[in-house]
Order: C-alpha cells, then structure tokens, then sequence
C-alpha cells in the first residue's frame, strides 16, 4: 500500500516542489479546502479528505479535519494489536506523514484597525489538534510545520533515514510551534479582556516568552560566561534581531547589545546623524548636513573612547563617511546602517587593517516597533515596561527662567535632550552645535555626572547646553555647568528645590527649558 500524507497549510511557501517531490517517492496525498486547491492548480494529484471521511466540510470549513477517520489516521499504532483491530474495523488508512502550519493569527492582529471578530476567526483548531496528534505520534507518524524543513524531510524520505531521533525533532518543533501560537492567542485575549484601570493588567495576568535560538555566542559579558541570542518569532523588521550581517567576524555578546544602542540613538533623528557607542553609551554623537560630517564630529567628541567602539548611522553608507570611518588610527568594532553602497562596502572592506574583520550590520530605520515591550531579568523573576523609545512631545515643555533660550540654544536643547535619555543614569550631557560634547554617565551623583561632563568637553562647553535625564535634586549641577561655560539647560523638574535651581541659572544668565518628564535609563 502506498505512503499517504496529509497536506494542510496555511503559509504555502515552497509547498509545491516539496509534495511533488513526496509523490515522485510514491506518496498519495490528502488535502483540504485551500490547500487542496493550491496543489491542484500545481498539477499535483490530490485526493479530498471528504472522499476519504465520507463528510463534508461543514459550517464554511470551520469543521472539516475534526473527524474520527482523520486523527485515527494520525493516532493510530499499527504495531499495537488494539489500535490495528480499530484500524481495520473502521476503514482508517493511516497517515505516514502530516504536513500542517497554522492561520496567521500573529499575522491578523498586527494589522492595524483588525476588529475582534476578525482576530477570533483566524484562531485555528483542526490545524494545532493534527499537528498535536502527529508529535505525539511521531513513532508513527513525522510531523512537518515549517517550509524550513521540507527539505531536509525529502531527503530523509527518499533515501530511508527517517530515524526515531529526526521524529523527535520534528516534535519539538511543532510543539514549540502550538505553544507559541496558542500564547499568542491567550495574550491577546488578556489584552481586550483586562480593565484599564487595573494597574498592570495591560501586560496580562501571565507572561510566558517563545523565542527562537538565533545564534550560540563564542561567550557572554566575559569568557566565561556561557551566551546565546535567541529571537522573538514576530520581532518586528526594525528590531536588531532582523538586521543583516554583511561582513566581518560573528558578533558577541556586548557587540549585540552595543548595536541595539547605536542603532537607537541614530534612530532619534531626522538629519543625518551618527553616534559613537562604548560599553551601551554615547562617547559621541552628531546631526549634521551629511553623514560624513556628521560621524567626523561624532568621533571627535571623544576620540579616546572611540577607539574600538561601535557606530550607529542613520543613512545609507556612502563613499565620503566610508573614508573617514577608515582613516589611520581609528579602529571600529562594528557599523550598523540601513545599508552601504557599493563603493562604500568596498572601502570598508578593503581598505582599513581591520577590512576583514569590521562587522558590517543592515538594519531598517523606521518607527516600527517602537513602545514595545522590554524584559529585565531579576533573580526569580522578569520586570516589564514599556520601552522608552517613543517620540517626545514638546507640548509640555516650559521655559522656568527670566531668559528664553535662543534658536540655536533650543536646537541644541532638543539634540542634547534626545541623547540623554540614551546615556545610563544618572546621566548629563553637554552639547553644542549638535555635537555631544562630553556625558557624564552611570554615577551614583548627578554632581559626580556633572564634573565627568564638564572634563570630557573641556573648554569647548563654552556657549554649550546641559540636558540632565532626571531632575537636578541642588543647585551645585548648575553651578558646575557654569564654570564650564554652559548657557542652557533641559531636564524634567519636578525637585523640591526647583525654586534653588532655577535661581541659580537666573543668577547666571541660563535659560532652562522644563520638560516634565524623566528619562532614566538603569
């Protein structure tokens, strides 16, 4: 008797070639609905599952595989004396292989404006209650769920290699699969179930992650620590998960999360910008007319830290910033950018000492993505937020002194103010002419910040403005921002000694600009 597989899928990705190649093999395939359709059009002989059950799709196709002829075909062991008198009795012809991926539920709810009736209707039943039934199964019966697989299941087909161990995987990977979807499902309908005025609930009264290894890490942090970076199935095309590698050598641990960093900073701006990240924070940062420039008074913010950093640019890599990037004595771990022209992506890999080994990352810069959730690991347990990535609206923003800031200084303000939520609290930063000009970053005193800021920048704070992420508890981080010549200042407000703070700056012909909102950054 012939080897017979059940074919249902919803993404039909490459199916075409992969059921033909089982028919070659002297497959008989049963289909349903849409993808029986599909792979007639395809000039595949398919028989309808309905001919073989004796009944017909019911209730617009909601009820077609839910049948005792289907999953006695998927469940049955013939090897065991009982299951095979059931087998007989009934007419069930088992299935050797099932072929089965799921309605894109993930897919419907990310659509903008999908109604609850539309995302309810795309949550499957026969498809997870067969691919279930198969990795139970699967001494009997190997499960296939992803076009990923199909070829690896041909050739294990045609040359008779199909072992216990390349079922079990299969399993796992359709288990792993219906869980995921299934908590998909559950989130979603925590989300347009939970009551907005109970603290929390918009992240739902249960959390489980499925996430997909990418890639082992050569190690962690440090050598010897064991890593790995495991991706979200639905993470969005702008996340740092879908970027591509073009060059260079694997990446690591720290270089993963310093791309993230560098990515998100240069993400902030609408002009050419360019940034310079050392250990997740800025040593430089910078808009201007073209991304060469841009990334010369970036790394010229603090050239001693920019060696072996990694660079965020927000524009395409031409041939003029690939020169620069590659000028003697800079050394650069890693680019990330929405892409690299052709003469750009030959400097870069031809030209510097370091040509084969610069990690080269393509990353979309878009606002996808943007206010999703994040995850911080503490012992026992998982902290969630909303990432802090969010546009910044100036509606609340209110000038607190006698002097208003100049057009200039309020450019610079605005700059200054999009970089210091990106630097560790408790974080300041001086800027001028939209350049970080030195941030103080990761002290446990906003003075202590203060005195970092001011040494980094040097005598070129002069004129400059001072952006601190939280408010500024005294006055001694004004008074130290004005021996270094600062004439500016922007940060949340909201102290007790506002009233000393602002003083201070009236005192010395600052103008301040109160936003109202805190950005630390642990």
């Amino acid at each position: 008797m012939a080897q017979r597989a059940l074919v249902s899928v919803s993404n039909k990705q490459g199916l075409d070639t992969f059921v033909k190649g089982l028919v070659d093999l002297g497959f008989e395939i049963l289909s349903t609905g849409g993808t029986r359709r599909f792979l007639e059009e395809s000039g595949v002989p398919v028989i309808d599952v309905t001919t073989y059950t004796e009944f017909p799709e019911i209730m617009d196709g909601r009820v077609k595989t839910l049948h005792p002829k289907v999953h006695g075909a998927i469940l049955g062991r013939p090897t065991l004396e009982t299951d095979a008198v059931a087998i007989a009795e009934h007419g069930i012809v088992p299935f050797q292989l099932v072929v089965c991926n799921l309605y894109p539920f993930q897919e419907t709810i990310a659509k903008p404006d999908v109604s609850i009736p539309q995302a309810i209707e795309q949550i499957d039943i026969g498809g997870p209650s067969m691919v279930r039934s198969a990795a139970k199964n699967h001494a009997h019966v190997a499960i296939v769920t992803s076009p990923d697989q199909y070829a690896d299941v041909l050739q294990k087909v045609t040359d008779g290699s199909m072992d216990d161990t390349f079922r079990r995987k299969l399993a796992a990977a359709a288990f792993e699969m219906t869980a995921s979807y299934d908590r998909a499902i559950a989130d979603y309908m925590a989300e347009i179930t939970s009551d907005a005025d109970d603290k929390g609930s918009a992240f739902g009264q249960q959390l489980s992650l499925s996430l997909q290894l990418q890639e082992s890490l050569r190690y962690g942090e440090n050598p010897h620590q064991k890593a790995a970076f495991y991706v979200e199935h639905d993470a969005p095309v702008t996340s740092l998960a879908r970027a591509k590698q073009r060059n260079g050598k694997e990446l690591s641990y720290n270089n993963l999360m310093d791309l993230d960093s560098a990515k998100a900073i240069a993400a902030e701006f609408d002009q050419p910008a360019a940034c310079v990240i050392k250990h997740s924070n800025p040593c430089g940062c910078a808009v201007a007319d073209s991304l060469a420039v841009a990334f010369d008074n970036a790394h010229a913010g603090d050239p001693v830290s920019a060696f072996g950093s990694i660079i965020g640019l927000n524009r395409q890599v031409d041939v003029a910033t690939a020169e620069r990037l590659c000028e003697p004595g800079r050394f650069i771990e890693a680019i990330i950018a929405p892409g690299y022209d052709a003469d750009a992506f030959e400097v870069l890999t031809t030209k510097p000492k370091w040509k084969k080994n610069v990690r080269l990352m393509e990353a979309v810069f878009s606002d996808e993505g943007k206010g999703a959730a994040e995850y911080r690991r503490v012992s026992g347990g998982l902290l969630v937020q909303d990432r802090d990535d969010l546009p910044q609206p100036e509606d609340d923003w209110k000038v607190v002194t006698e002097r208003q800031p100049t057009d200039e200084e309020m450019a610079d303000l605005r700059f200054a103010w999009k970089v210091c939520r990106h630097v560790k609290s408790n974080a300041i930063v001086f800027a001028k002419g939209g350049m970080l000009l030195g941030a103080g970053a990761g002290q446990m005193s906003r003075l202590d910040s203060s005195f970092i800021a001011g040494m980094k920048s040097g005598d070129r704070s002069n004129g400059g403005v001072v952006a601190s992420d939280a408010f500024f508890p005294f006055r001694d981080g004004i008074d130290e921002a004005a021996k270094a010549g600062i004439k500016a200042v922007i940060q949340p407000g909201g102290s007790r000694n506002d009233e000393d703070v602002i003083a201070a700056c009236n005192e010395y012909g600052m103008a301040m600009v109160v936003t109202g909102r805190r950005h630390f950054r642990h």
